[in-house]
């Protein structure tokens, strides 16, 4: 099932990061009193009583603009960049958190938001209005939670009173939350492959879908940003149905436009959640960059198996050696996903582009493999014999026996005497043990380590 997503509106310095924070039971957004901190889109997942969900926190609008005069709070430019960041987020959300501060009282950018939110409350794009739960933020002390009455002038109905930074009364707000969630309807089973493709903005990803499909499906064009959902197209590769995604492209962090690409890089982030393989696509003339790494590194942490995919080589001079030279540098950018494969092809002259669903799937394989108990055994009292990891302490790490607990990613138990003494370069070792006699192509390997009792 899809989970459900929360967006949290409102004008800056009301608290919506902190909130952001404490739901997502950790630091993920920055947290300062300057309006206007929270300048990249940081989405995350939360979970209550047994519910999951996803958040967006959608950041507080930045009341200076390009080095011109900054904005007034009360100014129409400000008030209308709080609208347009409150009106995404309604067209994305299953529920919207419109947070104001009780220490303020209602203001006019509050209720220029309410007065939005209000409005319109019958369908969005076939969908009915998303509910609104208006969270009356920073009320610390009992006069503070007297005055939240106040917001009620906003006409939104009952304001939560809480305090984000000292947790008060948020698992209160979490009840009324989950139990606003529509009815999470039961996907169809879909047996097809799913494959994103991913990369920076005006890398290509568009015209290799449009290659791949055989047919004009994606918007191609040279201005970055074209795509802004996530797009499935489904193809059959001889009798194996395949789901592509076209996602929006992903920007560094800091490098991000507010506003409709906000919730762009949220969509191709979920996308990268739900596909099995990603299509790492990266620019042979700008050569790989640390939006790129950034991306690889948002795959890694999903666990999704990798392809990448080097678009545009039509466009680079070469001699015998830039093949090899350029995937020598892939690997040592790419150091911590040394088990990729790498394909370089043109997606708009369509060199080497029937190679890339071949090996999409092929990494698919690797990655329902499984390895027998006994051969794994095999490789870890091997492993044992070469290298003995020994800590500080003076203890030495005892590998006694694993197996495969799932594929899917492939994921190992391996039961020792300590797990606290396995060094991340130790489980490097042992991987790549593992991946000498079953390379998992494309695949990350998840290494489990357990006490035995």
């Amino acid at each position: 099932m899809s989970k459900p997503v929360v967006a949290l509106v409102g004008r800056p310095n009301v608290g919506k990061s902190t909130l952001f924070n404490r739901l997502a039971g950790e630091q993920l957004a920055i947290v300062d009193d300057t309006p206007g901190t929270t300048r990249d889109r940081l989405f995350a997942q939360s979970e209550w009583n047994g519910l999951e969900f996803d958040m967006i926190d959608t950041g507080g609008i930045d009341p200076s603009s390009g080095g011109k005069e900054p904005l007034s709070i009360g100014s129409a430019e400000y008030i209308q960049q709080i609208r347009d960041q409150a009106l995404l987020a309604v067209q994305e959300a299953d529920v919207v958190l419109f947070i104001v501060d009780a220490s303020s009282g209602v203001t006019p950018a509050d209720q220029e938001v309410a007065q939005l939110l209000r409005r319109n409350q019958t369908t969005r794009d076939g969908k009915p209005w998303p509910p609104v739960l208006l969270v009356a933020n920073k009320a610390d002390n009992e006069k503070l939670r007297n005055q939240v009455a106040d917001f009620y002038a906003l006409g939104m109905g009952n304001p939560y009173p809480i305090s984000a930074l000292h947790g008060l009364d948020t698992g209160d707000l979490l009840d009324v939350l989950v139990a606003s969630f529509p009815p999470q309807a039961e996907e169809e089973e879909d047996n097809s492959v799913k494959i994103a493709i991913v990369g920076k903005p005006n890398v290509g990803k568009s015209s290799l879908l449009n290659r791949l499909v055989g047919e004009e499906r994606a918007i191609v064009s040279p201005i970055a940003g074209t795509t802004r959902d996530a797009i499935d197209t489904q193809i059959q590769i001889g009798d194996i149905p395949v789901t592509l995604i076209d996602t929006a492209g992903i920007r560094r962090r800091g490098k991000i436009i507010p506003g409709v690409e906000r919730y762009s890089v949220m969509r191709a982030m979920r996308a990268i959640e739900r596909a099995d393989v990603a299509l790492l696509m990266i620019d042979a003339v700008d050569g790989i960059s640390a939006q790129d790494t950034h991306i690889a590194g948002f795959v890694l942490e999903a666990w999704k198996s990798v392809v990448v995919v080097v678009n545009k080589w039509d466009a680079i001079e070469k001699t015998n050696e830039t093949m090899q030279q350029y995937t020598d540098h892939l690997r040592h950018e790419l150091s911590f996903m040394d088990y990729v494969p790498i394909v370089f092809i043109s997606a708009k002259t369509g060199q080497r582009v029937e190679q890339v669903m071949p090996m999409a799937l092929r990494v698919q394989e690797e990655r329902l493999a499984r390895v027998t108990t006994s051969a794994l055994n095999h490789i870890i009292q091997r492993a044992q014999d070469l290298h003995v990891s020994s800590f500080r302490t003076g203890q030495s790490l005892r590998m006694y026996y694993g197996t495969q607990v799932r594929s899917d990613p492939p994921t190992f138990m391996i039961y020792v005497n300590n797990p606290k003494l396995v060094h991340f370069s130790y489980q490097r070792f042992v991987e790549n043990q593992i991946r000498k006699e079953f390379p998992f192509t494309g695949t990350p390997i998840h290494l489990v380590w357990k006490a035995r009792r």
